[in-house]
């Protein structure tokens, strides 16, 4: 059979630490869009000013109605991501997220090249990923922090919020 398509494919052999992160923001009521809007233009300005690792960050559309926004961003490796996430701006959104969602409901779900999955979910989001299949725990103890959640080696920064306080 002769092929039209021209197929190409990517030598990855330059980024055997890859980390992509899948994540989203779903909106539950009015009020939530105003919380996307916000998140999503600090987001921008982060994006822009390239935090060391991120390789690429890409926005997607999940829907329309609910509104269910996302993006996909390529780390260099889980170290860098990690590192990123425990500095500001990151620190302060997720505490201001956790402390009041305004609205929505956010995921993540983190593939490594690797081996390796993780994944949160925040705020009572209707099934999304992998919700839809694996059981749901809560995300305490060895399920509270990514690095702990992937059973990878050292210590995790300080986190934006501890356990205790979540549980308090």
């Amino acid at each position: 059979m002769k092929s039209t398509t021209e197929r190409v494919t990517v030598d990855l052999s330059e980024f055997s630490d890859l980390v992509v992160v899948y994540l989203g923001m779903r909106v539950h009521s009015l009020r939530g869009l105003i919380t996307l809007r916000s998140f999503g233009a600090q987001i921008a300005k982060a994006v822009a000013a390239k935090p060391d690792g991120l390789l690429l960050h890409e926005n997607l559309t999940y829907s329309i109605f609910p509104p269910h926004f996302g993006m996909r961003q390529y780390w260099r490796d889980f170290d860098s991501l990690e590192a990123w996430t425990r500095q500001q701006p990151h620190q302060t959104w997720w505490k201001s997220f956790l402390a009041n969602p305004g609205g929505t409901g956010f995921w993540h779900e983190t593939y490594f090249m690797r081996g390796g999955m993780e994944a949160i979910y925040d705020a009572r989001l209707p099934a999304v990923g992998m919700m839809n299949f694996a059981p749901l725990v809560r995300a305490r103890g060895l399920m509270f922090s990514a690095r702990r959640r992937l059973r990878l080696a050292g210590e995790a920064p300080s986190a934006p919020v501890t356990e205790q306080e979540l549980s308090d």
